[in-house]
């Protein structure tokens, strides 16, 4: 910009005075060593200071300025003196009334005719609207990364279950057909083998053996019955109970094994209304399962917490015990079928228990969690819906 020589020393023609006053930007003129020497009227609609309070500044425009963006606008200044010119560099204004507006400055240098410099004008326009629909449309871009990634995640989690649901499908006409193959010469074996025995008195030397294969066939059944539960599961009527009276029930089962494990049970139901419209025996089979394992996880003296808690929808059973807890790299594969992490003397299993419930469990609508930590115990939580 160029202007006469005339008003070198100060601005007052009143033309370029009336086109500045009318500019809606906030517009100042500044003399080379930086000093205020005109602000128009727009300094009082964006910033609540009157033109004359500004020029009565002696660190203008830094005053007016968040303090955090104080020493941008410094630099600023200092660029201006310096005869530079810049464009829209953001800084955040302080009104009279507390409240801050999103500002952008630019800048350029003076020269009369004869390229002596005269100083600098400043323009600062408001872009506070800009700003907030910059940063809605930046949240909103966070929101939908984080929406593709959660369903990303999820359309992974959904990969995984098809693909188990698809080994466990496999897995399944297997083990019912393993199951039914055996079960049939099974059934022959345990009918000859009750008529051996029947021939011998308990007072035979070898009669001992005859309990022990006994037991053995009976284990042999007892493993076809449960796959068949897992792959085959038969229809059963759904009945009204509270899942109280049926952890109590289940208990009772149990009694022999904590007496033998000296572990105790300790019950806690919050809620009264814990009816459910469910197969009773799968529920009972399912809550078996858990206190059981609960039970062989756990040492003498110990005790197994179970926390009955209900909601207007389902009703849910935490079993928690304090025995060794699961390490991180068995917790992923305790559903599998014959997957077990006991061992010892009352804590013999075959595998199938956690795999028969969860299998029971989903087919009713319902679902189990569980949280393990070594050295401090697990916690199972069934979750069965009421209908």
């Amino acid at each position: 910009m160029r202007i006469n020589t005339e008003t070198k020393d100060e601005i007052s023609n009143d033309c370029f005075r009336a086109i500045a006053n009318y500019t809606y930007d906030w517009e100042s003129w500044h003399s080379p060593d930086g000093r205020l020497l005109w602000v128009n009227a727009a300094v009082e609609r964006m910033t609540g200071y009157r033109p004359e309070e500004c020029l009565a500044m002696a660190d203008y425009p830094l005053p007016m300025v968040a303090p955090e963006d104080r020493d941008r606008m410094a630099e600023v200044m200092r660029e201006a003196k310096a005869g530079n010119f810049g464009n829209d560099v953001d800084f955040r204004a302080i009104h009279r009334d507390g409240s801050d507006r999103w500002m952008a400055v630019s800048w350029q240098p003076m020269y009369d005719e004869f390229a002596q410099h005269l100083g600098f004008r400043a323009s600062v326009r408001d872009f506070t609207e800009r700003h907030q629909l910059r940063e809605q449309l930046r949240l909103h871009a966070e929101h939908l990364e984080q929406l593709v990634q959660e369903r990303t995640a999820r359309i992974a989690q959904l990969e995984m279950h098809r693909r188990k649901m698809e080994k466990l499908a496999a897995l399944g006409q297997l083990a019912a057909g393993v199951a039914h193959e055996v079960n049939n010469p099974l059934a022959g074996i345990r009918n000859a083998f009750a008529l051996f025995k029947a021939d011998l008195k308990p007072e035979h030397e070898h009669f001992e053996l005859l309990e022990l294969i006994d037991s053995e066939i009976e284990r042999i059944s007892s493993i076809t019955h449960q796959m068949y539960q897992l792959y085959r599961p038969g229809p059963q009527h759904r009945v009204p109970f509270t899942i109280e009276k049926a952890i109590v029930d289940v208990v009772s089962l149990l009694e022999p094994l904590m007496h033998e494990a000296e572990v105790t049970i300790d019950l806690q139901c919050r809620d009264s209304s814990t009816q459910v419209t469910l197969p009773e025996g799968e529920v009972k089979q399912i809550l078996l399962n858990l206190i059981r394992n609960a039970i062989q996880a756990s040492s003498p003296g110990q005790s197994v917490a179970i926390d009955v808690v209900a909601s207007e929808q389902s009703v849910r059973v935490v079993v928690t015990d304090h025995g060794e807890g699961i390490d991180n790299e068995a917790l992923p594969h305790i559903f599998d079928p014959f997957f077990s992490t006991k061992s010892g003397h009352l804590k013999q299993g075959m595998g199938l228990g956690l795999s028969v419930s969860r299998s029971l469990i989903e087919a009713m609508g319902g679902s189990i969690e569980v949280e393990s930590r070594l050295g401090e115990g697990s916690e199972f939580g069934a979750v069965f819906q009421k209908i």
